[in-house]
């Protein structure tokens, strides 16, 4: 009994601090009806090479207005129709940001196609640079490629191999075409 009380009391406290670290990182979130919100998408590039599914940086859409209170971390919103049928409009408060009037961060929602993972996927319309980079043993090409609804800035860039093999029709005759 003593070995028990000994263990029980060692994962109360184990408990109690992983507690604290998470309340430490918590930050109360709240909205009232009729505040306008942005919402959370995922712009995927693809499954890329291993399996992995090529990610890029959330971007929000919106402004869409609260509707009514769900519950403690839930709020419904309310949506167009038509593209968001599959959708109900109950969403957890952690895929919200708040709204400030700024156009430049928040996509057209009517140009994107969303799934029920709230993702979508990316195409890419033109390859705008081509590097090498020479490691020890071997070189490896990169070509800097503009994605469909992102402007020239944020263009990443990727391995050029893979590029080739995925989206053939971006690279013309002489190596790289710009559309």
């Amino acid at each position: 009994m003593e070995k028990v009380k000994l263990i029980q009391e060692r994962l109360w406290t184990t408990r109690s601090r992983q507690k604290n670290y998470a309340d430490r990182k918590a930050r109360e979130v709240a909205f009232m009806v009729g505040e306008k919100v942005l919402l959370i998408v995922l712009p995927m590039k693809g499954v890329m090479r291993f399996k992995r599914k090529g990610k890029l940086s959330p971007q929000y859409i919106g402004p869409f207005e609260v509707w009514e209170k769900a519950g403690d971390v839930a709020y419904r919103l309310t949506l167009p129709p038509n593209p968001w049928g599959f959708f109900h409009m109950a969403f957890h408060v952690s895929m919200f940001r708040k709204y400030y009037e700024d156009p430049s961060h928040v996509l057209n929602f009517s140009l994107v196609q969303l799934d029920k993972y709230f993702t979508y996927n990316k195409e890419p319309v033109a390859i705008l640079d081509r590097q090498v980079r020479k490691l020890r043993s071997k070189d490896i090409a990169s070509v800097k490629v503009q994605w469909r609804g992102l402007p020239v800035e944020e263009a990443s860039w990727e391995i050029e191999h893979d590029m080739r093999n995925r989206y053939p029709h971006l690279f013309g005759i002489s190596g790289m075409t710009l559309n």
